[in-house]
């Protein structure tokens, strides 16, 4: 399960973190190199104020050369932003969008706001009520505008209906609004939808997750998103979405990649010790029905108050060190 809050993330793009101003920069530190052949490659967009990058400037000042450029392993790829359910996503988008425009790039967006979000758990609230989350929905999307981007819909929420997490009650509007979500975002002329569609270790039997889907607009989308905030390998993952393409008529998937690189431990799915980034953000899966594989989780920051971990969603630069160290190649 994601099992996480992102409301900081918000804060995190272009300068509009809370506190960040431009005092907080080295002025001689270097951002992303976008020079590099990596980046050139990419279709996407590299925040070059997020966390991490912020990180990597103030271990540079302080002498840190080594840490700093393991960190840089995050900071100089494109991560998702999580605009806040709480706030109004359109600033956070906007800005997102117009500077990944800028580069030719494609931003890379969750929305994360669906009521009864995460059935009470770790990361429960969400929009107050249906009403609300179509405002918030289309706020994000008009501040999309003709960007390229694309757009992760809504974590854990078909999975937690298929789980029974979500009470039954609820599961119609859900799908519903689901539906409605896709339809509004996919006005926007550059933007591609995956509908999150949870983990090959959460809904075991694929086949589960099919009729949800669809009831929830999924052959409006451009496929389905797995392994959101979770460490299953790339083979689990992709031999499992090719199951669940197939059964959906051929949907392409996108995948998770972000802290994949060792693969779960298991029994523990919060800021579990000892993992690694995963394979590099890229188009270039190999797969034809894989579109990408992403970092849709933002490496480093936590999952919660579990393993010595700060609150969820917090940035927590000894564990995003750790994801780096382990990283291979």
């Amino acid at each position: 399960m994601t099992r996480l809050i992102h409301a900081l993330a918000a804060l995190s793009v272009l300068g509009l973190a809370a506190g960040c101003t431009s005092a907080d920069r080295d002025e001689g530190a270097t951002d992303v190199d976008t020079t590099q052949a990596g980046y050139a490659a990419s279709p996407f967009w590299v925040d070059p104020d997020s966390p991490a990058a912020r990180q990597a400037r103030l271990w540079q000042r302080q002498g840190r050369e080594g840490d700093a450029a393991l960190i840089k392993r995050i900071a100089d790829q494109p991560v998702a932003l999580w605009p806040a359910g709480e706030l109004d996503p359109a600033p956070t988008v906007r800005a997102a969008a117009t500077a990944a425009s800028r580069e030719g790039k494609t931003a890379v967006f969750v929305a994360y706001n669906i009521p009864h979000r995460d059935c009470g758990q770790h990361s429960a609230g969400g929009a107050a009520d249906a009403n609300a989350y179509r405002d918030w929905i289309g706020k994000f999307a008009d501040a999309l505008g003709e960007a390229d981007a694309l757009v992760v819909l809504e974590p854990d929420a078909i999975a937690h209906v298929v789980d029974g997490c979500t009470p039954g009650e609820y599961h119609a509007e859900r799908e519903q609004l689901l539906g409605e979500a896709i339809a509004r975002l996919k006005q926007q002329p550059n933007t591609k939808v995956y509908l999150d569609a949870g983990n090959a270790d959460w809904i075991k039997e694929a086949q589960k997750l099919v009729e949800p889907l669809k009831r929830a607009g999924i052959e409006r989308a451009d496929g389905f998103a797995l392994n959101v905030s979770n460490f299953q390998t790339d083979e689990v993952t992709t031999e499992y979405g090719g199951r669940l393409a197939e059964a959906l008529g051929g949907k392409h998937f996108v995948v998770d990649t972000s802290r994949n690189g060792n693969g779960p431990l298991p029994g523990v799915w919060c800021n579990p010790p000892g993992r690694a980034l995963g394979t590099p953000p890229t188009t270039a899966t190999g797969r034809p029905v894989v579109d990408a594989y992403l970092w849709i989780k933002r490496p480093g920051e936590s999952d919660g108050t579990c393993e010595g971990g700060p609150a969820a969603g917090r940035w927590w630069p000894e564990y995003a060190l750790e994801l780096a160290r382990n990283a291979k190649g």
